[in-house]
């Protein structure tokens, strides 16, 4: 996913896609070590999918205390 397609979930989807990304990191993984994994890029596109959400997460909660 691009990062505008995250920019515009709400904070409690990010945080579930989030959660479901970091699922898929954990059993690509897995895969990985028993040699099953056919696609070894999705690793790190997943990875950057989590950063991508966790830094507008990040942002979100900056401009939340910024306001207050």
């Amino acid at each position: 996913m691009k990062i505008n397609e995250f920019k515009e979930m709400s904070s409690d989807e990010l945080i579930v896609r989030r959660t479901e990304l970091k699922e898929e990191t954990f059993n690509l993984k897995v895969q990985k070590e028993s040699g099953q994994l056919d696609n070894p890029a999705r690793i790190r596109t997943v990875r950057r999918a989590v950063a991508r959400i966790e830094t507008i997460l990040s942002d979100r909660g900056k401009s939340v205390a910024a306001s207050a």
